[in-house]
């Protein structure tokens, strides 16, 4: 059973006031490390989204700004290679944040073994699942350039998780890193058997995602009970439909954790 949570607005379980913070509009930045993604919040509400790479940066946002000039605040997440000094240009304008590992708080002990090493992007996402389903043991599968597993207890506690190569990386290494298998784009395979080929490499590359994806959750939620598997990332609505287990399939779960960190971070 999937469910989808684009529309999931976290509802606030502090006596403090949203007004201040909520009834803005907020332009959200997501710098990946092969995309940009961003999108436009207006009082807890997510209106627009877009995705680009790179170059068409100052392009798309003066766009934005364009539109929605009632835009108050950027919120910034960048795991990619990116000039964020770019975005000074903007400071006289709207108001800047920065989603750092260093200056934000999250809502979750960090338990991991090297916690400098931990990406910000996975430290966004365990905050918008502690944030959207308190007191659950969850399991973030984040399937973008890398497919990434993160697993939060229900005490709060950041575990872990595995990373792997995502979809595309898949395709292009069969491809770069051999002599002969050509370059492909992803597909649903017919079969598990491949009668040629191509249909054999999208059955490696898809399947082998799919069994992958259904061993973490299956061998996570053995012992956990009370457990969620949130399912995000650009690949997210391409294999929800094949998994096997039960899984909330959200591809903005980033964008969407982005703007409830800064709103928790408001609380502070």
């Amino acid at each position: 059973m999937i469910f989808n949570l684009s529309k999931t607005i976290i509802k606030n379980n502090q006596n403090i006031p949203l007004t201040a913070y909520t009834n803005l509009m907020k332009l959200v930045i997501d710098i990946g490390n092969t995309l940009i993604k961003v999108a436009v919040f207006e009082n807890d509400n997510f209106l627009t989204k877009d995705t680009f790479n790179n170059e068409f940066f100052l392009k798309k946002i003066e766009d934005l700004l364009e539109k929605y000039p009632a835009i108050s605040h950027f919120i910034i997440s960048s795991v990619g290679d990116f000039d964020l000094n770019s975005l000074n240009v903007y400071k006289h304008r709207v108001k800047l944040y920065f989603i750092t590992r260093e200056k934000t708080k999250f809502p979750f002990q960090n338990l991991y073994a090297t916690p400098n090493t931990l990406g910000i992007d996975r430290m966004v996402l365990s905050a918008g699942a502690v944030l959207s389903f308190p007191k659950q043991n969850r399991l973030i599968i984040d399937a973008g350039t890398c497919i990434t597993y993160d697993f939060i207890d229900n005490q709060d506690n950041y575990l872990g998780g595995a990373i792997s190569p995502g979809i595309k990386i898949r395709y292009e290494s069969l491809s770069q890193q051999t002599a002969h298998l050509p370059l492909l784009s992803k597909e649903l395979p017919e079969s598990i058997i491949g009668n040629s080929t191509k249909n054999a490499i999208h059955s490696g590359v898809i399947n082998g995602v799919l069994f992958e994806m259904d061993g973490f959750i299956s061998q996570i939620s053995i012992p956990n009970a009370k457990f969620i598997t949130i399912l995000s990332g650009g690949d997210a609505d391409f294999l929800a439909v094949r998994l096997k287990n039960t899984i909330f399939a959200n591809p903005n779960f980033l964008l969407e954790s982005l703007h409830k960190t800064f709103q928790y971070n408001q609380n502070d």
